[in-house]
């Protein structure tokens, strides 16, 4: 009886070959259902050991098999977490990313009505005298530090007798906070400038 391979693919790494004839002989009862159960506990095998890698989920910090993939959004007061993934041995192997902190600031000249920024900077001090140097550029004389932040986004909030600004983890953090001091203090408050300076991956 001549015979012929064909596979069942699961995914990249698993496969199994079944013989199939080609004979016109037909299956004996017997036979078939022998066939069956023998594929079908195959399947039920492989499908059973394959895990999910795709998922992700919030952690205090990588463990066995897993890797940092990101973080959640935070704001509200609740602070950003890591998100992790699982990985399959030969990734887990690989070291997992490292993350190195980046700093932004926000100077105004207020007579002027000038604003300058920063992101991106390796520390608070070279995003401060960044964001000076930016507002002086653009005519400052006066150029006042308002707020300097890591890893977050800055919000300059304008109303028709206050301003104000503020940061947050992220920018509608950012915003909020700084439009409940403008409210407080003047009417017709709205977002004026806004700015972020993310974290960023080294590895």
């Amino acid at each position: 009886m001549n015979k012929q391979n064909f596979c069942l693919i699961f995914n990249h790494k698993h496969a199994i070959s079944l013989p199939l004839a080609t004979s016109r002989r037909p299956f004996k009862g017997g036979e078939l259902m022998k066939t069956l159960v023998l594929i079908s506990l195959l399947i039920g095998s492989l499908i059973a050991y394959l895990p999910s890698y795709a998922q992700t989920y919030p952690c205090s910090g990588p463990g066995p098999g897993e890797v940092v993939v990101g973080q959640t959004q935070g704001g509200q007061g609740v602070a950003s977490i890591p998100l992790c993934q699982r990985v399959n041995q030969q990734q887990a192997q690989q070291p997992p990313p490292k993350w190195e902190s980046r700093w932004g600031a926000i100077v105004t000249d207020s007579d002027k009505a000038i604003v300058g920024s920063a992101s991106g900077s390796l520390s608070q001090d070279s995003a401060e005298r960044s964001a000076i140097s930016d507002c002086k550029a653009k005519g400052g004389a006066h150029c006042e530090l308002q707020v300097s932040y890591a890893n977050g986004c800055g919000a300059m909030i304008l109303g028709d007798k206050a301003f104000d600004v503020d940061w947050g983890s992220t920018k509608a953090e950012a915003i909020q906070k700084a439009t409940n001091v403008c409210s407080a203090a003047s009417p017709n408050c709205h977002v004026y400038f806004t700015t972020c300076s993310p974290p960023a991956q080294i590895h």
